[in-house]
């Protein structure tokens, strides 16, 4: 029964997750465009998180994307 209870947990959560993927990468690409004050090193790299989780948000690895983009949106201030 536990297994069930799992089961359907993550398989409600799931699609949470992949809707948060794009509204997440439209926060950076917004804030991104508002030129932030960053060091290259930094822009780089939230540039790089963004691409990554891009690239696994559309490989169905939604936890992941989330992880990424919120290190990409931390190092923007958010």
């Amino acid at each position: 029964m536990k297994k069930i209870v799992s089961l359907l947990a993550w398989l409600l959560a799931a699609p949470a997750l992949a809707f948060h993927c794009p509204a997440n990468m439209k926060q950076i690409d917004d804030l991104l465009a508002q030129k932030p004050a960053l060091s290259q090193a930094d822009l780089a790299k939230v540039q790089a998180l963004r691409a990554e989780g891009e690239k696994l948000h559309k490989a169905g690895e939604h936890q992941a994307s989330v992880d990424k983009l919120a290190a990409a949106l931390k190092l923007l201030g958010q």
